[in-house]
């Protein structure tokens, strides 16, 4: 049996042979049947099933077309793929450092064309000031046990961020008002992320909206945070680990929800109206 480097990459590996074997019983099949409509040997029927052997792409493909949903052909190699990096805990991503795990973001952020984010806590990493992403990151390292280069990631946090001044990228941010109410760092820290947020709405390939406590018939509660690179793959954040989604249906129920989100938000003089009281309040 394959030893997999995370138990979250195993319990991905046994959330696919569950669905696959959940499609045969759905197709009303026998394990043999399936076998000598793809032309394997039974035994390859129980393997992945019982997420022994990992499937291939072609093997995905074979099993849906033998059960009659190649609609779920796309969703379920996307997710084989990614299954090994699809949950892995930031022990894990911070074991060489903070610094390092900034850095290695950076190809993805260049290549990235569209980035749609939305936050409920703090802000997103590319619209931080030195400061406050020293707070944050002093939070964290201290939290996980991983404090150890500090000034070193957030000047790689720092570097990351001048896409925002590249052509060719589009960058729409979504916040609810509670992050600008959230205090981290001193005062003085917060009030110059918060002028910063005003600086960053001026430039233009950044649209920016906020959510308002009082925001009325909201149909959608509040979310975890959750970053969308173009249409490929969405990152969502958690205590314990990184998720990363490619799965094509879920990345279109994350669009969906931004959808969403972002009709709720105000921007322009009403989004500015609500970081400026949020600095007074820290004055």
């Amino acid at each position: 049996m394959p030893t997999y480097p995370s138990s979250g990459a195993g319990t991905a590996r046994k959330a696919i042979a569950a669905r696959l074997r959940e499609l045969r019983l759905e197709a009303g099949l026998k394990g043999h049947e399936l076998a000598a409509r793809c032309g394997w040997h039974k035994s390859k029927v129980s393997r992945l099933e019982n997420a022994i052997t990992p499937p291939s792409d072609d093997d995905i493909r074979a099993w849906c077309a033998a059960c009659g949903t190649d609609n779920h052909t796309a969703d379920l190699i996307a997710a084989s793929r990614t299954a090994d990096s699809a949950y892995v805990e930031w022990r894990r991503l911070q074991r060489t450092g903070l610094r390092r795990l900034q850095e290695s973001r950076m190809p993805l952020y260049e290549r990235t064309r569209l980035f749609r984010s939305y936050a409920s806590h703090v802000v997103p990493g590319l619209f931080q000031t030195p400061a406050y992403a020293s707070a944050l990151l002093s939070a964290i390292g201290r939290f996980h046990d991983a404090s150890g280069d500090v000034v070193e990631a957030v000047a790689a946090r720092m570097a990351r961020s001048r896409v925002l001044h590249n052509g060719g990228h589009r960058f729409t941010l979504v916040l609810e008002e509670s992050v600008l109410r959230y205090q981290l760092g001193t005062p003085e820290a917060m009030t110059s992320q918060l002028g910063h947020l005003l600086s960053v709405m001026s430039l233009p390939a950044v649209s920016l909206g906020v959510i308002p406590f009082a925001a009325r018939e909201r149909d959608l509660w509040t979310l975890e945070a959750f970053n969308v690179f173009d249409d490929q793959r969405v990152h969502v954040e958690l205590l314990s680990a990184q998720v990363t989604i490619s799965a094509p249906s879920e990345i279109a129920l994350y669009l969906r929800a931004f959808a969403k989100l972002r009709e709720i938000a105000v921007y322009g003089t009403e989004a500015r109206g609500l970081v400026t009281s949020a600095i007074d309040a820290l004055r």
